[in-house]
Order: C-alpha cells, then structure tokens, then sequence
C-alpha cells in the first residue's frame, strides 16, 4: 500500500494577517453606511416642515386678494427639487416670528416653477431661478426682490427695507 500522504499547503503570513470574517465584509459594510447616510442627507435636504403661513397656490387669486385686503404680497418661487427652498422653507417660513408677520401683514404666495399654470407669474416677474422672494404692493408693483436662498435675519432685513407707509403692521 501506498502511505503517502498528500501535503496541504499552509499560509505563510501570520495568523493576524488572514482574514477571518467573510470575503468581502468590509465593503457590505461600507456600502450599507453609504446608503445610510446618503438617505439621511437626501431626507434632510427635501424634508420641509409644516408651517401656518396661509399661503395662497393660486397666483390670479392672490392678487385678487391683495386688491381686496390692500396688502402686499409675497412671492415665494420654488421647486420640489430646490434645495435651498427646502431649507428656506425649514429656517425660514417656519419660525414663529416670521409666520406671524407674513399672516399679519402680506398675501403670501407659493409658486411652484414646474407647474404650467405658473408661466404668467415666471415671465411677468422675470424669475430665472429658485428660491427668488419678491415683495409687492396690492397692486403687483414690484417692492423688493432677493434671488437665492435667505436665512431669517436676511429675509426679516429683507422686510425692514420696506416703506413703512407700505406695512403698517411690521
């Protein structure tokens, strides 16, 4: 009979060195906190809390309601997909201070730029880009505009330039 054993070949590195867990554990890993934390960031960037500013959808009813009232209006541009009007819409328009002064004192007005009803308002006022905030009188006379993301102080600086014989109640 033949007693010769085969010879198995062992590893030369030392036993630290040798992977214990799964191939390939460090990359399921990795991936999986990837997509954690890109999920994270994706629900942050597009999550906008709700606010009890009235806001009017309808842009012909607004100015109908400006006239009505004799308030200005404000006019919030914006996108589901614009970041910077997620995080207005976070910092901004739901602060208590800010909420209260709009109610007060304005018609304000939300207008979506994908929405084809919103055309008439996108040329008349010239918007090009999201977030854009312009302020008018009653009549749809342009007061003040900002293009671009604001915080509250910027915007509430934004309402301090305003005539005070145009907002009483600021």
């Amino acid at each position: 009979m033949n007693d010769h054993k085969p010879t198995v070949a062992t590893s030369t590195k030392p036993e630290s060195l040798t992977s214990k867990g799964k191939p390939g554990r460090f990359w399921q890993v990795f991936w999986l906190t990837c997509l954690v934390v890109s999920l994270a960031y994706a629900w942050y960037s597009f999550y906008a809390p709700s606010n009890r500013i009235a806001w009017v959808n309808n842009f012909t009813m607004a100015q109908q309601q400006a006239v009505e009232s004799d308030k200005p209006m404000i006019l919030f541009f914006t996108g589901k997909w614009c970041s910077p009007c997620q995080i207005m819409k976070r910092q901004v328009w739901a602060d208590d201070q800010v909420m209260s002064t709009v109610n007060a004192a304005f018609v304000p007005v939300t207008i979506d730029v994908d929405d084809s009803n919103a055309a008439a308002a996108l040329s008349s006022y010239r918007v090009g880009a999201t977030p854009t905030t312009i302020i008018t009188d009653s009549k749809g006379n342009v007061l003040q505009w900002r293009q671009g993301g604001m915080s509250k102080a910027e915007f509430l600086d934004l309402l301090g330039e305003l005539d005070s014989s145009i907002v009483e109640d600021l």
